[in-house]
C-alpha cells in the first residue's frame, strides 16, 4: 500500500509538474498534443522528462552556456538521483518532479548521463566528421529520450527499447534538416562534414558564407531518407508498445516525419526558410494517428544502432521492482489501464479536446500571419 503524503507535500508536488506542463505549452508545441493522446499516468511524468530536456537544452543554447552550464546540468542530476536536488544549487520545481519519475520508474542513469553528454556536445559546437559520429550525438540528445519514454510505458525489452531509440534519432535527424539555416547563421554546423564534401562543398567555406543551391541540397535530402528509414524501423517498435500509448507516439512520430515533407516541399531548402507544420496538417496527421491499425504485430527486429547498444543494454540489464503509484496526479483513467486499449468513448473525449485545442491554435496562427503580413507592407 502507497505511503500517505502531507497535503502540503502532494500540493507542493503537483505545483512541481504543473511546472513541466507550463514550460512545455509554448516551447514543444508537437510533443504537447502528441501528449495529450497518452494516459494520464504516461503524460505527467513524459512532461517532467521533456521539461528537463527543454530547460537544459535552453540553458546550452539560448543562455550560451560553455563547460559552466554543463557541470550545473550534472550538479542538478546528482541532486535528482539522490531524491530531489539536495545540496544543489539550483532547486528548480523540474528537477524535483523529474527525481520522483526516476525513483518511480527507476530510470538507469545511462540514459541521463548520455543526455547530459549530448549536451556537453552542443556546448564545444562540436562538428561531425561523418554519419556514425553524427549518430553517435543523436543517441544521446534523443534516442535516450525515446528510451525513457518507453520506460515509463512500462517497456524493458531491449528490441522495443532499440526502436524506441530508432525513433528519437529520426526525430533528431529531421531537426538538423529542418535547421540548416538557423544553426549556420549561429556559427553551428551538424551536417556530417564528409557528405558535404562529396557532395562538392567545403564546409569550412560554406559556413562563412551559408547558401543554398543543389549540393546543399542533396546533403539534406540524404539526411532525411535516412530519417525515414528509422521511421520506418521505429513503426515495428510502436505496434509493441501498450495499446492506449500508441496512438500519441504514433502521432509524435507523424509530426516529426511531416516536417521533412515540409523540407523536401520546398526543394530541400532549410536555409531560406524555417519547415513549419500547419494546424490544419497536424489535425489531419492526427486523425491518421487515430485511425492506424491496432492490430499489426512486431516485424523481426533490426540490430540496435550501434552508439545505442549500451543504453539498451542498460535498460534491458536493470532490475525493475513494480513500482507502488505516486501519491500526485497520476493516476490513469479510471477504466485505462496499461496495456489495454482505450474505449471509443475515451478516444471520442480526448478528440473533442484535441479539436478545440487545434482550433485556438488555427486562431493564433492565423493572427500571426495577419501581423507578419502587416509589418511587411
Amino acid at each position: 500500500m502507497p505511503l500517505s503524503l502531507p497535503e502540503s507535500s502532494q500540493l507542493s508536488r503537483r505545483a512541481d509538474f504543473a511546472a513541466c506542463r507550463a514550460a512545455l505549452r509554448n516551447g514543444s508545441r508537437s510533443f504537447f498534443l502528441a501528449s495529450m493522446l497518452l494516459p494520464r499516468a504516461v503524460r505527467e511524468p513524459a512532461c517532467a522528462l521533456y521539461a528537463f530536456c527543454r530547460l537544459a537544452d535552453d540553458a546550452i543554447d539560448q543562455q550560451h552556456g560553455g563547460a559552466a552550464a554543463v557541470a550545473l546540468l550534472r550538479a542538478r542530476l546528482d541532486g535528482i538521483y539522490a531524491g530531489g536536488c539536495d545540496g544543489c544549487t539550483t532547486l528548480h520545481p523540474v528537477d524535483r518532479a523529474l527525481a520522483e519519475v526516476v525513483a518511480h520508474h527507476r530510470i538507469p542513469r545511462e540514459l541521463l548521463d548520455a543526455l547530459i553528454e549530448g549536451f556537453e556536445w552542443d556546448a564545444q559546437a562540436r562538428r561531425y566528421e561523418d554519419f556514425a559520429a553524427l549518430e553517435a550525438y543523436a543517441v544521446r540528445v534523443a534516442g535516450t529520450v525515446g528510451a525513457m519514454m518507453a520506460i515509463l510505458m512500462g517497456v524493458r525489452d531491449a528490441a522495443v527499447i532499440a526502436r524506441a531509440c530508432d525513433l528519437g534519432v529520426a526525430m533528431q535527424l529531421t531537426n538538423i534538416a529542418r535547421d540548416v539555416g538557423e544553426d549556420a547563421r549561429n556559427g553551428r554546423l551538424y551536417l556530417p562534414l564528409s557528405w558535404l564534401r562529396e557532395a562538392g562543398l567545403d564546409p569550412e567555406r560554406w559556413l562563412a558564407a551559408p547558401q543554398f543551391n543543389p549540393q546543399l541540397a542533396s546533403v539534406v535530402a540524404r539526411l532525411l531518407r535516412t530519417a525515414g528509414q528509422l521511421y520506418a524501423r521505429a513503426d515495428a517498435g510502436i505496434v509493441a508498445l501498450p495499446a492506449n500509448c500508441q496512438t500519441g507516439i504514433r502521432a509524435a512520430r507523424l509530426f516529426y516525419a511531416a516536417i521533412g515533407c515540409e523540407v523536401e516541399r520546398a526543394g530541400f531548402d532549410s536555409l531560406s526558410r524555417r519547415a513549419v507544420v500547419s494546424t490544419a496538417h497536424k489535425l489531419t496527421l492526427l486523425l491518421r494517428a487515430f485511425a492506424a491499425p491496432m492490430w499489426l504485430t512486431n516485424k523481426a527486429s533490426a540490430p540496435s544502432i550501434a552508439a545505442s547498444e549500451y543504453l539498451v543494454d542498460a535498460v534491458s540489464q536493470a532490475r525493475f521492482p513494480a513500482p507502488q503509484p505516486l501519491q500526485l496526479s497520476l493516476q490513469s483513467l479510471p477504466s485505462i489501464t496499461q496495456g489495454k486499449a482505450i474505449r471509443w468513448w475515451h478516444f471520442r473525449q480526448r478528440l473533442i479536446q484535441l479539436l478545440t485545442l487545434f482550433e485556438r491554435l488555427g486562431r493564433v496562427d492565423r493572427q500571426a500571419q495577419i501581423e507578419r503580413l502587416a509589418a511587411r507592407s
